[in-house]
């Protein structure tokens, strides 16, 4: 097989299990279920479901393609920029049936373009970087609609079996100490990096300690038995007046019983909270609040990614923690394969050389940076992916969750949200300053 055909593969096998999940997710659930908003703050599932067509439909087809529009007239219907998600429902959308048979118009399109594409010359097409795109942007809406089904209340609809037990349980509270010095944060080589990402620049760091592994629900519990909920010492002015108008009590979907324990709601199914399994569906706010409660704080973004992928051997920067090839099973909780984090020390092999581990998936990991441009950042291929975004109110996250497929996940992929989302699946872990070191 050619280098060409086995390109060709693999965008087709990224392109088919995005649409593969995107099938399970919408045709687990009835009609009036599709159409539904679960919550201001997510879109109807149907809305998802013909958005992913309509942006594979703009650039694959029409663009790479060069070919005549499927669908133009709902082009502002799928326009993610003119229609806040509260306002979804009130639009005249295609219904379920008629976005199915959309997608599946353009998908059998689309696969006619990538027979004949070169897969060269325009920096879109290079080394499939538009199909690669859309697989990914997919993908990142296939992870929304998971979203949607926690905050649904219907009867739990999706299943998956339970993630691996723990080979490699840190101590409860570990960390690894990250020399001072220079690494390579970002990158301007991998072909299917996107536009934030890039380019590769060096970045100097003071030496800083990191948690060998993501704050557990244990651990959470500790802080909010001990006031933290209650104590606007630990929190910031603005985390604070969030935290009182919002009345958080607990990360969200968390229940407490009339014994006093605690249980959480996962896609339906209520269930003893797991002490060993990183947190999730807790704000930038209150993992501010911990860290301070817990006398440290959150890693900038600069510091989560040297800890991630830089090698004190070689003073490289890997694509990965593990290294260079793409996550199996064994590296990291990925792909929807299960529907919670796993247990802390579940995935050995997924360790950094440092030491550091499941920085890829299980949970986003919330950092304390702005999300900002890197130096020499330039808008590819649409303004509305990234730079628009730059300069407000929102916080990177790092490392992806279980509900993160491998084709939107690296070391160097940045997310990003408002401090006070807590629907999607974020947890946090902390560092701290190190002097001397």
């Amino acid at each position: 097989m050619s280098a060409g055909e086995e390109l060709r593969a693999r965008l087709a096998v990224a392109l088919t299990r995005a649409r593969d999940r995107s099938a399970a997710l919408t045709e687990c659930v009835d009609e009036t279920e599709l159409v539904a908003q679960h919550s201001p703050l997510m879109s109807p599932l149907v809305w998802d479901l013909a958005h992913i067509g309509n942006q594979e439909e703009l650039w694959l087809v029409r663009d790479v393609g060069g070919r005549e529009p499927v669908r133009r007239d709902i082009d502002e219907l799928y326009d993610a920029f003119r229609h806040p998600r509260a306002a979804r429902p009130a639009l005249p959308l295609l219904d379920p049936d008629e976005a199915r048979g959309y997608v599946a118009q353009v998908r059998d399109k689309v696969w006619e373009v990538l027979d004949r594409a070169p897969l060269r010359g325009r920096r879109l097409e290079r080394d499939g970087f538009a199909f690669a795109m859309i697989a990914q942007h997919e993908q990142q809406h296939d992870e929304t609609m998971l979203a949607t089904h926690q905050l649904r209340s219907g009867p739990a609809v999706l299943t998956a079996p339970p993630p691996p037990s723990p080979s490699w349980p840190p101590a409860v509270g570990a960390e690894v100490v990250v020399p001072a010095g220079e690494f390579t944060m970002g990158t301007s080589t991998d072909p299917w990096a996107l536009d934030n990402e890039r380019p590769a620049h060096r970045v100097a760091l003071p030496a800083f300690a990191i948690d060998a592994a993501p704050v557990t629900n244990g651990q959470f519990l500790e802080f909010l038995d001990d006031g933290g909920y209650r104590r606007p010492e630990l929190w910031s002015a603005r985390g604070w007046e969030h935290r009182q108008s919002a009345t958080l009590a607990a990360p969200q979907f968390w229940e407490r019983d009339g014994a006093g324990n605690w249980w959480r709601r996962v896609f339906g199914v209520l269930a003893p909270l797991p002490p060993a399994s990183p947190v999730v569906h807790v704000s930038y706010f209150e993992a501010q609040a911990y860290a301070r409660w817990a006398g440290r704080r959150l890693p900038t973004e600069a510091e989560w990614e040297k800890a991630a992928r830089w090698d004190p051997r070689t003073g490289e920067s890997r694509r990965f923690p593990w290294g260079e090839g793409e996550p199996d099973s064994g590296h990291a909780n990925l792909g929807q394969r299960h529907l919670e984090p796993a247990a802390v020390g579940a995935y050995p092999a997924g360790r950094s050389p440092l030491g550091v581990g499941q920085l890829i998936g299980d949970v986003w990991e919330w950092t304390s940076s702005d999300f900002q441009p890197y130096p020499g950042f330039s808008a590819f291929p649409y303004r509305e992916y990234s730079e628009v975004f730059f300069g407000g109110d929102y916080k990177v996250l790092r490392g992806g969750s279980f509900g993160t497929d491998p084709v939107a996940c690296r070391g160097t992929f940045r997310n990003w949200d408002l401090p006070i989302r807590r629907q999607i699946f974020a947890g946090f872990r902390c560092a701290r300053d190190v002097v001397g070191a």
